[in-house]
This record gives structure tokens, sequence and C-alpha cells, in this order.
């Protein structure tokens, strides 16, 4: 049996998935945050190239992959799948499992299926420099690796407690030319403001994001880059269920439980959309995203318009949130840490199409030190909740006796994230709930819209 279930590069996709055109009906309009009316193309021009834009509005089915994008693709893709054999082992169950392995990439996540699209399309549109923004560090060291690849200057605003925690992302991002900047920060008004009301913030991703938007809006050769949430973050990321299908085929297997971890949705999109097809074709599938408990976006979050950002200037878009000033603990050692959730897995999950479960992270590095020691990689703590939802999912079908087979996404390695797991042997680690009230205090700031 199959360890290993390769692609040729010749079978890198050609084409990305949108999953608008079979979305369960139509989708809410994006809402401008100074005119509370819907956004125009020439609306985000400020922040994004024209054929970025194309994207996220599109209702193209399938949309073709530039040969400049394939051949850095080339670089980690296809990417592995893996029967996680010795796993199922130590379990004791009769369940198939499956992982999609994203750390192969030169950043070590699935973050670079999107950052060089998004660097290649600011590229031949004439942008010079991208603002963005990095809460763990995944998103911000893909950014500066794809802007070194299209000759862009980069500069990554990092949520300041993942600054601290995180030094050797930082070190990756300066490898690769970036500047990197701990957020809040005294160099845009946005993070000025957050210093002067709470000197000693650790940050958010809404306030790096602040950053990044004002840095991009306010230079005429710059625009803005974001690694989760929007349309086309979520479409380039199809790569990963588009080649996961195929090579499930090759051992003629078919999942009944799609697994990935969810912060704002980008991980998630990717191996769960194109089985959404399926679904929407009648296909029995599960898809199941695992966030944490103290980041509670899904499974306590409302479905509301609300801002991309801390300080207002990014668009509204309709959203499971837990609101905009939501300030998530520093305890937190698992990245997926953004208010908000990509608009898309929203609606999916208003829709009863996808499933959401909120673990806790003791619980998640314990599933992910389960699998180290199983199967040798070990995971970025993002992926452990992954991980956790399928060890969960094949217990379970162990308990009742049943073959179940389960595909989750090892979103990426966790080599340069050891002192999460430092906090974790040495007992540093706490579970956290977000409390009920904080998170109805920041909903009570929703913005008032009438769409």
């Amino acid at each position: 049996m199959n360890t290993k279930i390769l692609l040729g590069e010749d079978r890198i996709p050609k084409q990305w998935y949108n999953i608008i055109p079979d979305m369960p009906g139509p989708l809410a309009p994006v809402i401008h945050p100074g005119t509370l009316q819907p956004v125009t193309p020439d609306d985000l021009l400020p922040l994004f190239p024209m054929g970025l834009i194309e994207q996220e509005v599109s209702s193209q089915r399938w949309i073709d992959i530039p040969d400049e994008v394939r051949e850095v693709y080339k670089l980690w893709r296809p990417a592995p799948l893996y029967r996680a054999h010795r796993l199922e082992k130590v379990l004791g169950t009769p369940a198939k499992i499956y992982y999609k392995y994203e750390g192969g990439s030169p950043a070590g996540s699935h973050k670079p299926n999107t950052a060089i699209p998004q660097a290649y399309y600011n590229k031949i549109f004439g942008t010079k420099r991208i603002a963005t923004e990095t809460g763990a560090g995944q998103w911000g060291s893909a950014m500066s690796f794809a802007c070194q690849m299209f000759g862009l200057a980069c500069t990554v605003y990092m949520v300041k407690v993942s600054f601290n925690q995180k030094p050797y992302r930082k070190s990756m991002m300066q490898l690769w030319g970036s500047n990197v900047i701990p957020s809040p920060s005294d160099r845009t008004n946005a993070g000025r403001a957050i210093l002067a009301q709470f000197p000693d913030s650790n940050g958010s991703l809404g306030i790096a994001i602040s950053e990044a938007v004002e840095d991009a809006a306010t230079h005429e050769d710059t625009r803005y880059a974001l690694g989760s949430v929007l349309n086309h973050v979520c479409l380039h990321q199809t790569v990963i269920g588009i080649e996961a299908k195929e090579q499930l085929a090759l051992v003629n297997a078919y999942p009944d439980v799609v697994i990935g971890c969810h912060g704002g949705g980008s991980n998630f999109a990717g191996i769960a959309f194109p089985f959404a097809a399926d679904k929407a074709n009648g296909k029995n599938v599960r898809l199941l995203a695992m966030e944490p408990t103290s980041c509670p976006t899904l499974t306590k979050g409302v479905y509301e318009f609300d801002y991309g950002d801390t300080a207002k200037m990014a668009p509204i878009a309709k959203m499971y949130t837990l609101g905009h000033d939501f300030m998530p603990p520093g305890i937190h050692a698992g990245g997926l840490r953004y208010h908000g959730a990509s608009p898309l897995v929203s609606q999916l999950v208003n829709a009863g199409v996808v499933e959401a479960r909120a673990v806790a992270q003791k619980g998640c590095f314990e599933a992910a030190v389960m699998f180290s020691c199983a199967e040798g990689i070990i995971p970025a703590p993002e992926s452990s909740h992954a991980i956790r939802g399928a060890i969960d999912e094949a217990l379970q079908a162990k308990e009742e006796g049943k073959e179940k087979t389960i595909l989750f996404c090892l979103s990426g390695h966790g080599q340069v994230d050891m002192t999460a797991y430092d906090a974790y042997f040495s007992g540093q680690l706490e579970d956290y709930e977000y409390p009920a009230e904080a998170i109805r205090e920041s909903l009570s700031h929703l913005p008032k819209v009438s769409f």
C-alpha cells in the first residue's frame, strides 16, 4: 500500500476552481466603509491590481492559471498526498486517513499558493511594493518569498505578540528582503491611535490589516495583499483540493469527511471547495472546519456585516465575525486569530453545507505530538486543529466499528514554530475559551448596513 501518492509536474492544475457559481444563493454585496454602498472595481483599485479585482467578482467557474505562476508552482507543486498508515495503527481505527501536505513549499505552508499569483498580478499591473500583514508569520513569509520571485519590495506589519513569539518567521521574511514591523506601530495613523489608547497592545490581525491598508492607500506605487478571507485568495488555494481529488482517484478512494483548520478560511477553502462542488452535485461528503476556542469565529460569532479591520478602513463584508474590535489572547499559541471569516466559507456554514467545530489548544498540541511521533512531520500549530479533527473522526469510527475515509490538509510544518511546542511541553499553555461577554461587547460595535 502506498504511503505517498504523487503527481508529476505536468499535473499541476491549469485552472483554479471558482466556487461562486455553485454557491447556495446569491452573494451579499461588499460595502464601502465610507459610503456604506456596494463597492465598485474603482473603489478597490487603490488596494488591488485589476487582475485580482476581476477574480474577486468573477462568476466564471474555472479560471486559467498563468504560465508564469505555474512555473513558480513547480518549486513544490503538486504537493504529496500521504496515507497515514502509522497514525491509523496507533489509533487502532478502521478509518483510512489521508493528508494533503502543504509544508513542502519554500515558505513551509499553503500560503504561497496565493502569494505567488498575487505578486504576479501586481507585477504586471506596475506595482513596485506590497504592504501586507501577518499574524503567526506564515502569510508574511509567503508574501516575502513571492515578492522576491517577481522583484517587488515588501513591507510586513506583524502582530506584535507573534513578532516576539516567533523570531524565526521574522528572520525568514527578512531573508527574502522584506521590512518587518511589529504592529501596532508608530508608522501609521492607525497604529499610533491604538498605541495612544493601549500602549502595551499585543496587536491583532485587524490592527495589522489597518496599518497595511493605510500604507498601501497612501503610496501610489504600493498595493495591499491579504493572505486569507477574500474570494480571490480562496480561489488560488483550490489547487490543494483539485490535486487531492486526482490523487485519491489514483487509489480508488473518496473521502467521507474533508477537514481543514480555519482562521480566515484560505486553507479550509483550498482543501474543501473542490469537494463542495461535488456536494452541490449530490455527493455525500462532509466538510468540517476546525477552529480554536480562543477565537471561535464560526462557532460563536454572528453572521453579519462587519469591517475587515480594526480602524474601519477595509471594505465591509457579510461574514461570521466576533467583531472588528476583537482582541485575541496573547496565550493563544496556535495562530488562527482573525476576528472574521471568508464570506464564501461563512455563507456555506450558514447554509449548512459546512460544519464548524472549536477545539482547545492543549488538545490540539496533544494531537500534533501524536501525529508527529507516528508520521514524523512536525505540524504547524495551526495545522494541529485539523489533526485533532481527523483523530476525533477516526476514534469515532473505531467506537462505532465503521470504516470511514478521512482527508485533512496539513497546511504547513512547525519547524520555525518550536516556541509554541516549548510552551506546551513546559506546561505554560492554557486552554482558553473566549468570554461570551467580551464577544457581546465587540459585536455591539458592528456597522449599521441595510443590504
